[in-house]
């Protein structure tokens, strides 16, 4: 499917690897130039240069802390114009209720909902200006159907949706269209680090921690990076046009609802 959006320009967030790399490897074969995130630099080039090698697109590498004022400062000043974001951040880690600081809660909040509303804010006014654009925030399923480990995500996360669901709604009639993919669990560096605490906790290897994961999923595997991010950029394509505020839940199954 021609999804109508090569030659524009997108800054994907931690997208040097995981579900980030997927999104910016589905975003350049669809013909769309890369500002590429991350705060690791190594792993930043790799996945640059391999973008560039396989698909001819241009790629700016930016290695900076997103989650920071100065690094949303830097990368925003070196992406210039853009058509496409996709925003994207590290989970918070798991743990008890109880055990939770200001501080933890204060970091979850910064990195997982006002970082990716600063960055609206920021390309919001360009998009609009040009009459289109296409944002996409990855979240979680826990949007839909909350985590108890994972409280800080869950608190953030909804937070972002709320905002989301209002905004989209008002800059929808310009051209730009705003959206959350919500993850399961996917086999990246999260998935290795919760079935590692797991394993740890329990005595047991990886191997089974993750057998034991995939019983609980419809589909019986982890998902695909891959095949998320081609998600990510139908939702930027021109056929994803009347998409609008939504949060499409990516999870082989494993949030059991009905609306």
């Amino acid at each position: 499917m021609d999804l109508g959006i090569a030659g524009r320009r997108a800054l994907v967030c931690a997208g040097s690897k995981g579900l980030g790399r997927g999104a910016a490897l589905a975003l350049a074969e669809a013909g769309v130039g890369i500002v590429l995130n991350a705060r690791g630099a190594e792993a930043l080039e790799r996945t640059a240069s391999e973008i560039r090698d396989r698909f001819g697109v241009p790629v700016t590498p930016i290695a900076a802390d997103i989650t920071t004022d100065t690094g949303r400062a830097e990368v925003l000043a070196q992406a210039g114009d853009i058509d496409i974001l996709v925003t994207n951040a590290g989970g918070p880690p798991p743990g008890h209720w109880a055990d939770w600081a200001r501080a933890d809660l204060q970091a979850a909040i910064e990195a997982n909902m006002l970082t990716p509303i600063f960055l609206m804010q920021a390309v919001l006014p360009g998009m609009l200006e040009r009459r289109w654009g296409r944002v996409v925030n990855i979240t979680s399923q826990s949007v839909r159907a909350p985590i108890p480990e994972l409280g800080l995500s869950n608190t953030a996360r909804a937070g972002l949706t709320g905002f989301v669901a209002g905004v989209a709604r008002q800059v929808a009639a310009q051209g730009v269209t705003i959206n959350n993919v919500l993850p399961g669990l996917h086999a990246t560096d999260r998935a290795t680090a919760l079935d590692t605490r797991v394993a740890a906790a329990e005595g047991i290897t990886m191997a089974e921690v993750a057998r034991r994961r995939m019983e609980t999923i419809p589909a019986r595997s982890y998902g695909d990076p891959r095949d998320f991010g081609a998600i990510c950029a139908f939702l930027c394509g021109e056929p994803a046009r009347f998409i609008v505020g939504q949060n499409i839940l990516v999870d082989g199954g494993t949030t059991n609802i009905t609306l």
